[in-house]
């Protein structure tokens, strides 16, 4: 060390560190909430580099009283706001339901959405029925609006005789292409450059359908989410790039992600993508966002990156406790609120809802759901029984079976008649 060096204060590491810890009081005070309209809602075809405020601000339409203002009011009418909600409280019904049945062993693992349901059943109404979805594992809300049969949520869930991924897929890692839901995967934003990838194959072909992807503020750190943002830049893909931001990835808050220095909207603003930030718990702000980045997409005008805004209400999944690492009731003091509760009370502020209203809906839907997973349950449950062929565990990956594996299925067969006797198949 030279004499000059010796008069220098020594390197600091600064470790980010979350606001509350368990026993804290949480305060939200310092979170900026500005107006409806602070923010004025563009041109689809505006230059990203004439938008760049918007990445810092907060695209809001339902006011503190539940009123829809501003420029960015999609105007949606009272069916679609009610079908909405309902697909909301579905989610939410459907997630209690499945939450309910793994701590009760029925399967090992699920991921609730409380507090983000606008973010996939929202943005899934603003796009077209057969636009590429490339969800994260908390977007059932993409199935659902899309009509996707709820027993065959669960079937996969309970990896029983009846799913038709075969027990092959962690529970709530479903498979729609039939509903335009690309596989979802447990490693964290590979979706990102597969999104990408299909929209320049759509670009491509002349096709007219986009694609989206979501994942949350955490997956910003992959390698795979900057990739996908650069050849998103450089090609001017037609592809939707969402950032579900609740908080928390898992149990490291979202300042271990870069938080803590700009909002997760401005990493776009780098690339030269049109960016928004969100309050992801107001519905019509996440639809009118959601539609205006489909039509830039759609008409040529490159990516748009959006972050949602929002709050992670339950633990990361079924194997997490967020009372061991944050404030306890920090969902009821969030200041942008629920997203089920702001639609209802739009609603009955438009004379087209009620509280009994909202509460039958709510029996009905719960009901539905339970009726449903009785129904999936008697196709089996995870751990109970062998659900598949033994045959299964050969298919689907090559088209033509190679030598060894033929060996190994034959050897199976002559071990299972030995044990169980010829024909023996699971139930």
């Amino acid at each position: 060390m030279t004499a000059a060096q010796s008069n220098i204060a020594p390197l600091q590491l600064h470790v980010p560190e979350p606001k509350f810890r368990p026993g804290d009081e949480a305060d939200f005070s310092d979170v900026l909430v500005p107006p409806v309209d602070a923010i004025a809602k563009p041109d689809e075809g505006i230059k990203p580099a004439d938008i760049q405020s918007l990445a810092y601000g907060l695209v809001r339409v339902l006011d503190d009283d539940g009123q829809a203002r501003g420029s960015w009011n999609p105007n949606l009418d009272a069916e679609q706001l009610r079908l909405m909600l309902r697909n909301m409280m579905l989610v939410r019904a459907f997630d209690d339901r499945m939450f309910r049945a793994q701590r009760q062993g029925k399967t090992s693992f699920y991921m609730k959405s409380t507090g983000e349901e606008a973010t996939s059943v929202a943005t899934t109404m603003a796009l077209a029925s057969d636009d590429m979805t490339f969800p994260s594992y908390r977007q059932q809300g993409i199935l659902i609006t899309r009509g996707y049969p709820l027993i065959k949520m669960m079937n996969q869930i309970y990896s029983n005789r009846a799913d038709h991924l075969k027990g092959r897929q962690l529970p709530i890692m479903y498979s729609a292409p039939d509903h335009h839901f690309f596989s979802v995967s447990g490693n964290l934003a590979t979706q990102y450059p597969q999104a990408v990838g299909w929209a320049m194959a759509s670009a491509s072909r002349g096709d007219t359908r986009i694609s989206a992807v979501w994942c949350g503020e955490g997956s910003t750190a992959e390698g795979d989410f900057h990739a996908a943002m650069t050849f998103a830049a450089v090609y001017n893909a037609p592809v939707i790039l969402q950032v579900v931001n609740n908080q928390w990835a898992i149990s490291s808050f979202s300042g271990i992600a870069g938080g803590e220095r700009t909002t997760f909207a401005a990493r776009g603003v780098g690339y030269g993508i049109a960016s928004l930030r969100v309050d992801g718990n107001d519905p019509l702000a996440v639809y009118a966002a959601m539609r205006w980045a489909a039509d830039r997409a759609r008409t040529n005008n490159g990516p748009t990156f959006i972050e949602y805004f929002t709050y992670r209400a339950e633990g990361h999944s079924t194997s997490d406790d967020p009372g061991a690492y944050r404030a306890a009731a920090e969902f009821e003091k969030w200041p942008l609120g629920d997203p089920v509760i702001r639609l209802k009370q739009h609603l009955i502020l438009l004379g087209e809802w009620t509280e009994e209203q909202h509460q039958a809906q709510a029996e009905e839907l719960a009901d539905m759901v339970k009726a449903t997973q009785k129904e999936a349950e008697a196709n089996g449950i995870l751990g109970h029984g062998l659900h598949q062929p033994f045959d299964t565990m050969f298919e689907d990956v090559f088209e033509h079976l190679p030598w060894h594996l033929k060996e190994q299925s034959a050897q199976m067969h002559e071990e299972q008649e030995t044990k169980f006797g010829p024909g023996w198949e699971p139930r």
